[in-house]
């Protein structure tokens, strides 16, 4: 799963943004300031950064300069001032792009796959058994047809998809879907969008092939997939 570090210390709009990038099957971590995001950084590894310029305890071209130093990951600003020196100057300390608040969130997420795409850190597209993800267009195909899923099932799938090696526990999940749906999601929700997902992509979701079931623990990605 692509991992981004989020430094923004307002709190309306990181946790807007939070659900935005977790609904398209991006990991995301907040900082609420530059002390903050200096102590995540020395303890995890990211993709990809989005770096307020404004923070209470200094500024988001201090942060960049140690993203860059520290991981030397693409590091995309987002200001409420469009002047040009403030985006001459973050564009010369090595910031890939810039979005101006108020941005429209479609443009964010475009940029933000833009940026992976040239740094090599996204994997557009998965196929496993005959499904076929392709996470740029959201486009999901079982045996060359397409397939129609909810938001929150797409959302599911992509939880799987970035983590094909790993067993997720239901707890792990649970999470991911409600962050993704802004409401609560319980066990018993869980388990009906598992089936529903199951009954769309499985060839026979009485024995499923691709969504696995680790008794106790939760569920993994099955198959052959590249």
């Amino acid at each position: 799963m692509v991992q981004i570090l989020l430094v923004e210390d307002d709190q309306t709009i990181a946790k807007n943004l939070m659900m935005l990038l977790r609904s398209e099957g991006f990991s995301v971590t907040h900082a609420a300031s530059r002390s903050e995001a200096s102590k995540i950084l020395t303890a995890q590894k990211f993709d990809l950064a989005l770096v307020d310029i404004s923070l209470p305890d200094g500024n988001g071209f201090t942060v960049c300069t140690e993203i860059k130093a520290e991981q030397k990951i693409p590091v995309i600003f987002l200001t409420a001032s469009a002047d040009e020196s403030s985006v001459v100057t973050g564009l010369n300390m090595g910031a890939d792009d810039y979005v101006t608040k108020p941005f429209r969130p479609r443009e964010l997420l475009a940029r933000i796959k833009n940026a992976l795409r040239k740094s090599g850190q996204a994997q557009a597209a998965f196929e496993i058994n005959g499904l076929y993800v392709d996470s740029t267009s959201g486009i999901v195909r079982k045996n060359g047809s397409e397939v129609f899923l909810s938001a929150l099932e797409y959302r599911l799938l992509l939880v799987f998809v970035n983590n094909p090696k790993i067993i997720l526990s239901r707890e792990r999940l649970l999470d991911e879907l409600w962050d993704a749906a802004g409401e609560f999601v319980n066990d018993n929700t869980l388990t009906v969008y598992i089936k529903r997902l199951r009954e769309k992509i499985e060839e026979n979701p009485t024995k499923p092939e691709i969504i696995l079931t680790v008794r106790g623990i939760g569920y993994r990605l099955g198959g052959h997939h590249a």
